[in-house]
């Protein structure tokens, strides 16, 4: 391993733990309606990458979708 990748896995892991160590508790409250937003980003996620990847996709299963021609 290189001595660059070393150091960033070293630090990584010390920022990790000391993290854990000086975790003060929060005292907040989640609203039950939070999770829809998370929902809702994660569908617009989807939706579009597959309207950004439509042309590629339609070549995919049309390719599928066809049976090979076999020359016999």
């Amino acid at each position: 391993m290189s001595l660059r990748l070393q150091y960033l896995a070293t630090m990584g892991a010390l920022f990790f733990f000391l993290a854990l160590t000086f975790e003060h508790p929060a005292y907040g409250y989640t609203d039950p309606g939070s999770a829809i937003l998370v929902f809702q980003g994660l569908s617009a996620f989807i939706t579009g990458s597959l309207i950004y990847f439509r042309k590629r996709l339609r070549k995919l299963i049309n390719e599928v979708k066809r049976p090979e021609k076999r020359s016999e």
